[in-house]
């Protein structure tokens, strides 16, 4: 089976936004999850206990599976080939753009890039809710940044008050209508709402190195992550019967702007299109992956959504409508209708 592609995020914003503690956050919360960070110089990234794991310096062992480069952006190709080989066996890749760096051009040269082990995975933009307006005044390109983003995160929420966080994000709405609004405090977003988590290996050597983690959770407790997840609600669906594709499709295109992440897989049992379709989406951007199916996997959906303020019963009532048997007899087209395909191919990574 080919090796899934690596998903590279591009995390924005401007000076003094909360990226790097965002970065940081992520790194400490990612429980068995092997990141790749590429950051445009390390900054505030935790360079003491960066340097536990190992000297400081281009590329650096974070200890718990994570690495770290510092790049321009003439290097990002390069880095990124270097993070992607099998032998680094990273899940996801972090690019932490500069403070003055122009998102567009940074995705631009992901996608551009020739190697098959990566794919874009979408475009996170960092603001400072206490310093929108004066940061606006600015760098006007802000809006346009804003506009191009797949999830905003509204950093630095606690500094406002409740009626000021409502009013920015009403405006953050009219500047990326549809796109979701996510508030945090201290860069702290659970980092299910961006990638895949593995849990993480405590069962490990008694001796070993003391990695970025290790020293996040002696410093944190348990680093706030239980916490994250009181301020998102969970919805999980499960279907035996194959989806129609053309639903599916309307429902992901129709999704509320409380839905961060939705992430699983799809069984649609048409003719000629028979593969497992792994779905992953981060706000506004969606893709799904082809693969085959294991040889003793059930052939089956299985989706989880994540978001604040969603209607759980509403998002299962959607879905439930989607399967192949809950449409109406009228328009009934046939698990056999491979044309029904056209939507899901036209976001589908081979």
């Amino acid at each position: 089976m080919a090796r899934r592609q690596i998903p590279v995020i591009v995390l924005a914003g401007f000076l003094g936004s909360g990226k790097t503690t965002l970065l940081n956050h992520l790194l400490s919360t990612s429980g068995g999850t092997r990141i790749g960070a590429v950051v445009n110089d390390f900054g505030s990234i935790e360079i003491d206990a960066m340097s536990v794991a190992g000297q400081v310096d281009s590329m650096v062992s974070l200890g718990n599976g994570c690495l770290c480069c510092a790049v321009d952006s003439s290097e990002l190709d390069g880095f990124l080939d270097r993070l992607a080989r099998p032998a680094a066996r990273i899940d996801v890749i972090v690019v932490e753009a500069s403070g003055l760096a122009e998102p567009q051009e940074i995705i631009r040269m992901i996608l551009a890039s020739e190697n098959k082990n990566i794919v874009y995975g979408g475009l996170v933009e960092v603001v400072d809710a206490a310093e929108f307006d004066r940061t606006r005044a600015r760098h006007p390109e802000l809006d346009r940044h804003i506009g191009i983003a797949d999830l905003v995160v509204l950093n630095k929420a606690d500094r406002v008050q409740d009626a000021a966080r409502v009013s920015l994000e009403d405006r953050l709405a009219e500047l990326a209508p549809g796109t979701p609004v996510v508030p945090a405090s201290y860069g702290r977003v659970d980092p299910e709402l961006l990638f895949d988590c593995k849990p993480r290996e405590d069962h490990v050597e008694a001796i070993r190195q003391l990695s970025f983690e290790d020293l996040c959770h002696e410093e944190d407790g348990d680093g706030h992550a239980d916490h994250l997840h009181a301020a998102y609600q969970s919805v999980e669906f499960a279907s035996d019967e194959p989806m129609n594709p053309r639903r599916l499709m309307d429902f992901l295109d129709a999704r509320p702007t409380g839905l961060y992440r939705i992430k699983g897989f799809v069984h649609f049992g048409v003719a000629g299109h028979r593969d497992k379709f792994s779905l992953h989406a981060v706000g506004d951007f969606l893709r799904f992956y082809r693969s085959p199916w294991a040889r003793s996997e059930p052939r089956a959906t299985q989706l989880v959504m994540i978001g604040n303020g969603i209607d759980a019963q509403a998002l299962s009532e959607g879905l439930d409508a989607c399967r192949w048997g809950h449409l109406p007899a009228e328009a009934e087209e046939g698990p056999q209708d491979a044309d029904s395909m056209w939507g899901v191919l036209r976001y589908a990574q081979s």
